[in-house]
């Protein structure tokens, strides 16, 4: 893509102003080329995050593998031979190994849901245990399985002597499956509308339950008429009591997945999950003060779970209340939400409406895995000019929170590995990550190379050594079969992925930096990111395809000379209208930084 002058001073004017720097007069010319946001970076965001699943990650304890229960694995939850129980990870583990975790750069270490969960659900053909935290009866104490609250504040100061952080994956959507629902109307088990059976009070008056948690009283419900399903608590207490009544909870049958109908997404029960009545105001009480209480444990923020499956007025009025309470405590606190969405538009009203400081970005995980298996750059272009749906006053796509797979979709090994060049190609996916807006996250095991067979159950391997048969003859992304072993070991893609956060923590724009697209040719995809206080350009090319490519595309830094901080090759001089000619190598790409300021 040629420059023109008329696009540099057009850029620099733009990227300048997101930066509050003094703003040239730009030309009549309208530059095609804008950063993708302009609002100051929240101080909390900046993060280099490293995503744990604590029963899967290290045994820092075995004299709580079986969670002080006695019996079967049926009873205890724990068969590390099966990959849908408990295999012994905890939290004592994770304190053992922070060194590990430190060495790729990690800032802030967000674990899977540590609280008590149900030990095992479903019968003995389908049986399956907590082990992965999303199956709470008790939001008031660590799952035994995984340590105890006192394991849990240690973690937390030693990651903070050590300088990360600490998040809590949290949920508000949904309890264990407590509650048997019986269906005297005959519905079937699956979701009943609003339409079909109205929510009514227990003297009869329908309800609309889209007022939202923002009203100050809720009407009595009557269990036996309120909702098409009759439901009763059969499976055990939860705790705290406010969550008790099932009377909270929506009661209408499971989600048919892959529906389009927000309606049941939002009220409809998760695979069986007793999904609560967010809309009532007792329960949003109930869930404010249940993590007002972690919050007082020292964590330094959550990822909230299932942020579709609640109505919006609760996320306001939940944020609001985390905020507030961090704020009496002195804390720097920071939340997002997990949105299984990938539209930038479906996104943003989570950030922009709920008041989250971000969401996981799913919409750059489809597209950065597409880019990296040999996909067009234009995919990489349109996502981020879509970027300023996400502005506020306090935050910009620069806080969303950026992923390559994850404990329910799959590994990024497991959608790469059938590609050629496949251990390249997921290098290139995770140089796109550290060095693009958002905050990166490495899935623990993806450093060491586990693919895995799907999502779920088959992304969630050991890295203290497998028994699991499923796993232990996985083909890791350079081919090599995982095996019983540990993995541990700081070499392979652990170092390069190591060596990206260090390229990245070493330039403070590709930290939060503005971005600005340059150029988008084919397989190639060129950007710049400018730090506020620095004003020095750092330039990213990044080539998915099967061999070298030239481009050439404007810097922001006429006359510049850059040095390559990543990727090898040359220094390269821009031109006096700030034109670089740059070759890509395939499947890599360069990161090169100015020698002066941006004017």
């Amino acid at each position: 893509m040629k420059g023109t002058t008329a696009v540099v001073l057009g850029v620099l004017a733009l990227a300048l102003a997101a930066c509050g720097a003094p703003t040239p007069e730009p030309p009549d010319t309208a530059s095609p080329i804008a950063p993708n946001y302009s609002a100051p970076a929240n101080p909390a965001a900046g993060q280099q995050f490293y995503f744990v699943m604590v029963d899967r990650f290290a045994n820092g304890d075995p004299a709580n593998d079986e969670g002080g229960l006695s019996g079967t694995r049926l009873e205890t939850g724990y068969d590390p031979a099966d990959t849908g129980f408990f295999h012994g990870g905890d939290l004592q583990g994770v304190i053992d190994h922070l060194d590990y975790i430190q060495g790729l750069g990690t800032t802030a270490i967000w674990l899977t849901p540590v609280f008590a969960n149900r030990p095992v659900q479903g019968d003995a053909g389908s049986a399956s245990a907590g082990y992965h935290g999303y199956w709470v009866t008790d939001f008031s104490r660590v799952d035994p399985h995984l340590g105890t609250n006192g394991d849990l504040k240690a973690l937390v100061a030693a990651a903070h002597e050590k300088g990360m952080k600490v998040y809590l994956d949290v949920i508000t959507n949904h309890t264990a499956d407590l509650i048997q629902l019986t269906d005297p109307r005959g519905y079937g088990g699956s979701y009943v509308s609003l339409q079909q059976y109205p929510l009514t009070a227990a003297d009869g008056t329908v309800l609309d339950p889209t007022v939202g948690a923002d009203t100050t009283a809720y009407p009595a419900l009557d269990p036996a008429t309120s909702f098409p399903y009759v439901p009763e608590r059969v499976g055990g207490d939860v705790t705290p009591d406010c969550l008790e009544p099932v009377t909270r909870y929506h009661n209408r049958g499971d989600i048919v997945w892959g529906s389009e109908d927000d309606e049941m997404y939002r009220y409809g029960d998760f695979s069986g999950l007793d999904d609560l009545a967010t809309e009532d105001p007792a329960v949003l009480e109930c869930m404010t003060g249940i993590y007002e209480a972690w919050q007082d444990f020292g964590v330094d923020g959550f990822r909230v779970d299932t942020g579709r499956h609640v109505n919006m007025e609760f996320w306001t009025g939940f944020t609001a209340a985390m905020r507030a309470h961090a704020a009496d405590n002195g804390q720097e606190f920071f939340d997002f939400a997990e949105v299984y969405l990938t539209v930038p538009s479906a996104l943003a009203p989570y950030v922009v409406e709920g008041g989250f400081d971000g969401v996981l970005d799913f919409a750059f995980q489809k597209a950065a895995v597409s880019f990296a298996a040999g996909g067009l750059a234009s995919e990489l272009r349109d996502l981020f000019d879509k970027d300023g749906v996400y502005e506020t006053a306090t935050t910009d796509a620069r806080s969303l929170v950026t992923f390559l797979g994850n404990h329910d979709m799959g590994r990024v090994g497991y959608f790469l590995q059938y590609q050629d060049e496949a251990l390249r190609r997921d290098i290139l996916a995770h140089a796109l990550m550290f060095f693009a807006r958002g905050q990166p996250v490495v899935y623990y095991g993806d450093e060491q190379g586990f693919a895995g067979t799907g999502g779920d159950k088959s992304a969630r391997q050991d890295l203290f050594g497998n028994v699991a048969p499923e796993f232990v003859d996985q083909k890791l992304i350079d081919g090599t079969v995982m095996g019983t072993g540990d993995h541990y070991g700081t070499g392979g893609l652990y170092a390069a992925i190591a060596e990206l956060a260090a390229v990245r923590a070493g330039q403070a724009a590709l930290v939060d930096g503005v971005q600005v697209t340059l150029a988008a040719e084919y397989s190639v995809f060129v950007f710049a990111r400018l730090d506020e206080a620095e004003r020095t350009e750092v330039i990213v090319a990044l080539n998915s395809g099967k061999s070298d490519s030239e481009v050439t595309f404007t810097s922001l830094t006429p006359g510049a000379t850059y040095s390559v901080a990543w990727g090898g090759g040359s220094p390269v001089t821009a031109g006096a209208d700030g034109a670089v000619t740059l070759t890509v190598p395939a499947i890599g790409g360069v990161v090169l930084v100015a020698d002066r300021a941006v004017a």
